[in-house]
């Protein structure tokens, strides 16, 4: 079959609730993906953060061959021999007392809703049903109606309410705004510390510090989701850690076992996460041995092959290469670490038509809120397979428009 069967089958029988960039990658390795056709592609989305490590990682897939010849999944009715260590490991590394593991991203996200909130309750006073979280505009954490119930963005709430009430929406990076909506009844803030879905927004200078010291006086949680912002992507093993913040509950996910199996956890000390006993929350399969071990060795990649300093070296060199460039169609660049956004000027008609130019040069990238180019290679990349990439990204961004398909 061709990529355009493969397109016309996904189309004919599939849900359309994406729109991906028409290229049907068959196989991967390390940065590189490659078609049905043998086309091969720099993958610069890199799963959205979910294969930081690089695609089928040798020593990931491994595991998850060994592992799955032992066992699979043994429910959290009983004890297995990965589930523990990946907890000591994983505590161990970012200087926690527990973890709590699901499967996705959006599952490890209401995990923390429910802590935040069980903490409120029992530990702060809050009378029963009147607990708040206080989010952000512009935010993204997942797909439940939980979490699109406290989105700002309209496209992600048509027609799918009624919606969960406690949430107050407040404007990312406005302090005095967070200030304001502070009251007895706030459980808990919860914010991603670099915006990604949002188009690579970063808060100003000492906004995560300014949110930590508000979350001590009003004696609420700091909830930081590093589902996509986290294990290197920024530069740093966790993106609060540019700012020498320590919030109450971490949120993973993606890349948490690069991105050969889904495992999230929420991250956090027994003040917290003790609120929760046998029957209060659970997953069949959040904790099961295949998961654990592939994040084991996910998780040891990370730090034994220096991926998180890459990020922090090449993705300055990126930033600093694509500061520089001259093109009438380039509004701002922005980022940190290997996480970059390139955003356009409304005139050019917006991202997707670049982004299917670069498709055409063999350097997958995708578009974001319309008018942002999202560049995030896998955190391994070489200093030569990223000015390759750059080289392409200059080419299309200082040519004449694209035109849209």
């Amino acid at each position: 079959m061709s990529s355009l069967d493969f397109i016309s089958q996904e189309s004919a029988f599939g849900a359309h609730n994406y729109h991906p960039l028409e290229v049907v990658i068959e196989r991967a390795s390390g940065v590189w993906v490659w078609d049905v056709e043998g086309k091969k592609y720099l993958d610069c989305l890199a799963a959205y953060s979910a294969v930081n490590q690089g695609h089928c990682h040798p020593k990931i897939i491994e595991t998850l061959k060994q592992q799955a010849e032992k066992c699979t999944l043994t429910s959290r009715a009983f004890f297995n021999d990965q589930l523990g260590p990946f907890y000591q490991q994983l505590s161990e590394l970012l200087g926690y007392e527990k973890v709590l593991p699901m499967n996705t991203g959006a599952e490890a996200v209401e995990t923390a809703i429910k802590a935040a909130r069980r903490w409120g309750y029992r530990n702060k006073g809050i009378a029963a049903g009147q607990a708040e979280i206080l989010v952000f505009g512009g935010n993204f954490h997942g797909r439940t109606t939980t979490v699109v119930g406290f989105s700002s963005d309209d496209a992600y709430q048509a027609d799918f309410g009624p919606f969960t009430p406690g949430f107050k929406i407040v404007p990312y990076g406005d302090l005095a705004a967070v200030e304001a909506a502070m009251n007895g009844n706030v459980c808990a803030m919860l914010i991603e510390p670099i915006q990604g879905e949002a188009g690579i927004i970063i808060p100003p200078a000492g906004y995560l510090q300014a949110l930590r010291a508000l979350a001590d006086k009003n004696n609420c949680l700091l909830i930081c989701d590093e589902i996509q912002a986290g294990l290197g992507r920024t530069g740093k093993m966790l993106c609060c850690q540019h700012e020498n913040v320590r919030p109450d509950l971490v949120i993973l996910g993606k890349a948490l076992s690069g991105g050969v199996y889904p495992v999230s956890a929420v991250v956090g000390d027994d003040k917290v996460l003790s609120v929760f006993e046998p029957g209060s929350h659970g997953s069949t399969y959040g904790g099961n041995p295949l998961g654990a071990a592939c994040a084991r060795t996910a998780l040891s990649v990370l730090v034994d092959e220096g991926m998180v300093e890459n990020s922090r070296d090449l993705g300055a060199y990126a930033l600093e290469r694509l500061c520089k460039l001259d093109s009438p169609h380039v509004k701002d660049v922005r980022g940190l670490g290997l996480w970059i956004g390139i955003e356009l000027h409304a005139e050019t008609g917006g991202a997707r038509p670049f982004c299917e130019a670069l498709r055409g040069m063999g350097v997958l990238c995708k578009e974001t809120h319309d008018y942002v180019i999202r560049f995030a290679p896998p955190l391994m990349i070489s200093k030569a397979d990223l000015d390759w990439a750059l080289e392409q990204l200059e080419a299309v961004l200082t040519a004449p428009l694209p035109v849209a398909k």
